[in-house]
């Protein structure tokens, strides 16, 4: 999972047969999930259950889902659940808890029915900190128009029956079309059939109905899928193919024989950003799909940037946690999940690489590279440094640990990169971290999970006792890690220098505020004000109707954002404000603040060579 801030293709056994009228065998699940006749925006979800040999029997949505790291009780979106025989009687059901109920006479059993809601409808705010569903890994329900059907949403599993298959029977208006990566085994335009071995093979496999808007391409024999749910149609699959299809190639290269997925697909859900759509933006991983939620009003360069770090972010865990993990995660608890101590590899080592595979395949440069381990280094700065870091990941769904969550994608990145550089320097250049993934991966695997307390003996066996020693005292102890010390190995050192700053943000803090009622946009009266809003001669309160000509407000302040990111200095500016109820224009020029900041420059021509073996190789 990333949020802007969130295992490789498990087999699926596709099964021949029709789905929907009760046919299905006595150890399948057969599901019908019903997107035509939409009720009070909730859908209706029919099982069939297996055959049943206990007296009670317990029928669960998740707490929790793999990728996550967050609770977030997806059965509290379910209501009116019911179950009968198989001549219709009532049986008794309760309701155990927000995601469990019971079900008494359970060898009398037939079938359950349950009415599901969506949760884009009850985001209240962004990123971490709230009780919000993280979008990506969220449902929506818009009758007619786009539902989100990420599966763990709207379909359960029985106590004890996680390792039966499940037969999925979709029904949608023939307008719609289902992307995802599984296969419909159904030829009508109303229905889709998909078929998995397993339960947690169906929760891996989201599908995004919506008017058909997709592309298609093929990247060293893997088949990739883009498609895109854009509201106002701003956007469309084709518009972001040539830029994905550039990105997806070199992580292809990057990645060479570690990766062999044949199939990928890349939701992506752009929101209104309504008060009922969704407000978390980021990704979340599965085996051979990534959702993406983005604001549609992103302008395209912005959003093809988002999507390159977010999807190259998923992409990557084709590596970790998809092919190599623990047993916490092969066999994953969805409703009293024990989490791993390897965030710092599963994330991690992830954010590392993408943003290593940029600099490797001439994406971007050294001094973006360097930016970027700097910004990481100073990110982490601001979380607990002193804190073990397998510690945090153990207990990453309690407090005070899941306030630390946000550092597996900085000291999590750094701790891959320190690695990396490890065995860059005891190999003379030969090998790195990817060569270590690559050996864990032949070691385990899709369905050969490794134990928690074993993996750094491993890791150090297939590297050397400089790695051990690190993972002992930095990731397993609770010393901060001297990242210059290891950045000196491959002849990188500290440096500083002078750029540009956001004009409209301070680091994560905003000079603007919006009126949610008005959606007006307006200088805030509590920040000292940066010289782009002192050479304006712009005042605490004045609302900003528009710039060179172009009205702004909540609706496309993202638009401003970014297009404020291409504004020179010098460049000749109007603005169109509201001040104490009367219209102003001010014209003048812009004035950009300015930072010193902390990076990174090679200075060292002696380590030239495994510098270039680190970043090249």
């Amino acid at each position: 999972m990333k949020k802007i801030i969130c295992t490789l293709a498990l087999a699926l056994t596709f099964l021949g047969c029709k789905t929907g009228m009760s046919t299905a065998a006595k150890n399948d699940v057969a599901v019908n999930i019903n997107l035509t006749d939409v009720k009070d925006d909730k859908v209706l979800v029919t099982v069939t259950a297996p055959e049943i040999k206990t007296d009670e029997v317990i029928y669960s949505i998740p707490k929790t889902v793999p990728g996550t790291y967050s609770t977030d009780n997806y059965g509290k979106y379910s209501d009116s659940f019911k179950a009968f025989d198989v001549k219709g009687n009532a049986l008794t059901v309760k309701r155990i808890d927000d995601n469990s109920w019971s079900i008494s006479d359970a060898k009398r059993l037939k079938t359950i029915s349950y009415l599901v809601g969506d949760t884009f409808d009850t985001e209240k705010g962004t990123g971490f900190g709230n009780d919000d569903v993280f979008s990506p890994a969220g449902t929506n329900i818009n009758a007619g128009i786009n539902f989100m059907v990420n599966t763990h949403g709207f379909v359960g599993y029985f106590q004890d029956k996680l390792d039966i298959p499940y037969k999925v029977t979709i029904t949608h208006p023939e307008t719609l079309w289902g992307a995802t990566s599984m296969t419909d085994e159904d030829a009508s335009k109303t229905s889709d059939v998909f078929t998995t071995s397993r339960y947690a093979v169906l929760v891996e496999n989201p599908v995004m109905y919506s008017k058909p808007d997709y592309t298609t391409f093929n990247v060293n024999g893997m088949d990739i899928l883009i498609a895109v749910y854009s509201p106002t149609g701003k956007f469309t699959a084709e518009s972001i193919t040539p830029e994905m299809k550039t990105m997806m190639t070199a992580q292809k290269n990057f990645l060479g024989k570690v990766n062999a997925t044949k199939k990928y697909t890349v939701l992506l859900y752009l929101s209104s950003m309504a008060k009922d759509d969704a407000h978390g933006f980021g990704a979340l991983e599965h085996p051979t799909v990534t959702t993406v939620v983005l604001p549609e009003s992103m302008p395209k360069d912005k959003l093809v940037e988002s999507m390159k770090d977010v999807v190259s972010h998923e992409f990557f865990h084709i590596v970790t946690p998809l092919t190599i993990h623990s047993k916490e995660i092969q066999y994953f608890d969805y409703n009293a999940p024990k989490m791993s101590e390897h965030l710092w590899m599963y994330e991690g080592v992830t954010e590392y690489f993408a943003n290593l595979f940029q600099i490797n395949q001439g994406l971007i440069d050294e001094a973006e590279f360097y930016t970027r381990i700097a910004d990481k280094i100073e990110q982490a700065k601001g979380l607990n440094d002193t804190m073990s870091f397998t510690v945090m990941s153990k207990n990453v769904l309690e407090q005070p640990y899941k306030d630390q969550y946000l550092n597996v994608y900085q000291k999590g990145a750094l701790i891959g990169m320190c690695i990396d550089i490890i065995i860059r320097e005891k190999s003379n250049g030969e090998r790195g971290i990817l060569d270590l993934m690559h050996k864990l991966s032949e070691e385990y695997g899709v369905e050969k999970p490794f134990n928690d307390d074993e993996l750094f003996d491993k890791i150090t066996k297939l590297t050397y006792p400089e790695v051990g020693e690190f993972l002992k005292t930095h990731v397993v102890g609770t010393t901060p890690i001297p990242y210059d010390q290891y950045l000196a190995k491959v002849g990188v050192t500290k440096a500083s220098e002078k750029k540009a700053g956001s004009v409209f943000l301070k680091g994560q803090v905003p000079y603007i505020g919006i009126d949610p009622k008005t959606k007006e946009i307006s200088v805030r009266p509590d920040i000292a004000l940066n010289p782009f809003f002192t050479n304006l001669d712009l005042k605490p309160g004045d609302i900003i109707l528009a710039i060179n000509t172009k009205p702004y407000s909540l609706d496309n302040i993202y638009d401003l954002i970014g297009e404020s990111e291409n504004w020179k200095e010098n460049d000749p500016i109007t603005v169109q404000i509201k001040r104490a109820g009367a219209d102003k224009t001010i014209k003048g020029t812009v004035k950009l603040p300015y930072e010193e900041s902390e990076t990174f420059k090679a200075t060292d021509v002696s380590k030239e060579k495994l510098k270039n073996d680190w970043l090249k190789g």
